[in-house]
């Protein structure tokens, strides 16, 4: 029954977001201008690591395209809180888990197709990386879509208007980007710096898929990638869960 009803979550909101062709465009624009208009900045220079320049901005720039996206998810519930459609949804026989899981079911959905749409777009600008590394960047960034997304929902479900939810989210989302390395690597930067990036999860996520585009699978940023990427998706799925399931109780 639950993965009937999260079927059918997920169905109701993937349709949703098929009608609104706009906003799927629109959620990739950010990253694509990354990759238009700093991409060849980077051309030729010494950046560090292996790869080319374009091996080590896509992979942030996925992040970046799941960080910002999964982030402010939680608008749409509290949009659906002020319409009372949330309370609709709960008094039928649907389960609660069913409500949160068909919602960041979908927003990975959604995370797959604008995926698939930068790399494109990376691969005519010169990004050369291996079929098998490239798969596996969607699968950390799709894990790293899903955590964050259920996270925000938990949160959007504590808070009562918009004006509470967006700033407590950038609050969150700008020191995660600017720690994470998601544009140029933390080593080019000094040592105190890189050392307090460590501090950060989704540094681990953007060595790891690094790692993955330039082909070296079996590494140390590959293995804390993927414990890192498993414990932040057990942790953010538990937390949606229980504040989903106590909700209006």
């Amino acid at each position: 029954m639950l993965l009937h009803d999260t079927g059918l979550v997920y169905g109701r909101y993937l349709r949703q977001s098929l009608r609104s062709r706009f906003a799927l465009l629109f959620g990739v624009l950010m990253p694509l201008l990354y990759l238009l208009f700093f991409g060849p900045l980077l051309t030729d220079l010494p950046l560090g690591g292996d790869g080319s320049s374009w091996q080590l901005l896509v992979p942030g720039l996925l992040m970046q395209l799941g960080l910002f996206g999964a982030s402010f998810a939680g608008f749409a519930v509290i949009l659906e809180n002020g319409q009372g459609v949330l309370e609709r949804m709960r008094v039928t026989p649907v389960r609660r888990l069913a409500l949160l899981l068909g919602r960041v079911l979908r927003d990975a959905t959604v995370f797959a197709f604008q995926a698939v749409l930068l790399v494109l777009a990376a691969v005519a600008m010169g990004l050369r990386a291996p079929l098998p590394g490239v798969l596996i960047g969607f699968v950390f960034v799709a894990l790293l879509t899903l955590s964050l997304a259920a996270l925000s929902y938990a949160l959007a479900m504590k808070v009562r208007t918009p004006q509470e939810f967006g700033p407590a989210v950038n609050a969150l989302t700008m020191p995660s980007m600017l720690l994470s390395g998601l544009m140029l690597p933390m080593t080019l930067g000094p040592a105190w710096l890189d050392v307090l990036s460590h501090l950060m999860p989704f540094r681990y996520l953007v060595d790891a898929v690094r790692d993955a585009y330039v082909g070296h699978y079996a590494t140390a940023h590959m293995l804390y990638g993927t414990l890192v990427t498993v414990a932040l998706t057990a942790l953010s799925v538990t937390v949606g869960t229980r504040v989903f399931r106590t909700a209006g109780a």
